[in-house]
């Protein structure tokens, strides 16, 4: 930091004048450590330059870099709060208020229809700043509805998971959504719509293990980590060194648990291909 302090922000000053030059102009890559300007990074699908980092993004931005303007955000059903009267350090009716404030978000799950090149659909997103994207009754109920929402209009599903698993903090009640969000999800099967699931990273626990995986195509970002319990927590249990990039994206395309391997940049594009397809 001290280069930026020293060196690149008097350069910037020299070029600017006197105005002072904003200290969060810069990201650092927690991959190749390198020194982004936002700017830059916002411009390019906030993926590093020089070593393909995908950084993981809130989801109201995966919504705009996905559809532009293209979008409403629909309503979800509202969900009784802390039912179980959990605590740890902290009481979670606590948590959760200040999960929704500091996401400006209800839940960890936005719902929105849209158009995709002139196409409507409708798209869930998981947002893992709330809360590690945790499923709980709120985001099962905002899974289900969107999956009515389409089967009502006979619209192709896209749903973006970015998730440590179960919330904790509702014990059963959040195990819960698991066979309810299959049950949503082999609704629109029958029905003949598509659902494509888009597994960002991370994508883990509870929901990798229910309807994430159920997507007619399964797509998944580069290099996102992809399971349901984490490597270390594997290899303590068999007592084994698991192989290079165990539960990478692309470790699962070759064992063919996927279906697509894609650059953030080129999911729209190849998503509005896959629809044109299913839909012929």
């Amino acid at each position: 930091m001290n280069w930026i302090t020293n060196f690149v922000k008097p350069k910037l000053q020299s070029f600017v004048g006197k105005k002072e030059v904003p200290d969060n102009l810069w990201e650092t890559c927690p991959k190749c450590s390198q020194m982004l300007l936002k700017r830059e990074l916002e411009n390019n699908h906030y993926v590093c330059k020089h070593c393909d980092y995908h950084f993981r993004i809130d989801a109201r931005t995966r919504l705009e870099l996905f559809l532009g303007k293209n979008y409403i955000i629909m309503d979800t059903p509202k969900v009784e709060v802390d039912p179980l009267k959990f605590k740890d350090t902290k009481k979670y009716s606590d948590r959760l208020k200040e999960a929704q404030k500091k996401n400006d978000s209800h839940d960890s799950v936005i719902v929105a229809s849209g158009t995709l090149k002139s196409k409507k659909i409708v798209v869930a997103i998981f947002d893992f700043n709330f809360m590690g994207g945790s499923m709980g009754m709120a985001a099962g109920e905002a899974i289900i509805s969107a999956c009515s929402y389409a089967k009502k209009n006979m619209l192709p599903l896209i749903i973006f998971s970015s998730s440590g698993g179960a919330r904790m903090q509702e014990g059963i009640l959040s195990l819960m959504q698991m066979p309810r969000t299959i049950i949503a999800i082999n609704s629109l099967d029958k029905e003949k719509i598509p659902f494509i699931s888009v597994l960002t990273d991370p994508t883990t626990g509870g929901v990798s293990a229910s309807f994430a995986m159920l997507g007619d195509i399964l797509i998944a970002e580069k290099d996102a980590t992809i399971g349901f319990a984490g490597s270390r927590v594997i290899e303590e249990t068999i007592k084994e060194k698991l192989p290079k990039n165990f539960q990478k994206s692309e470790y699962l395309l070759e064992k063919g648990m996927i279906d697509i391997v894609s650059h953030r940049k080129d999911l729209t594009k190849k998503i509005t291909n896959i629809l044109e397809y299913l839909q012929n």
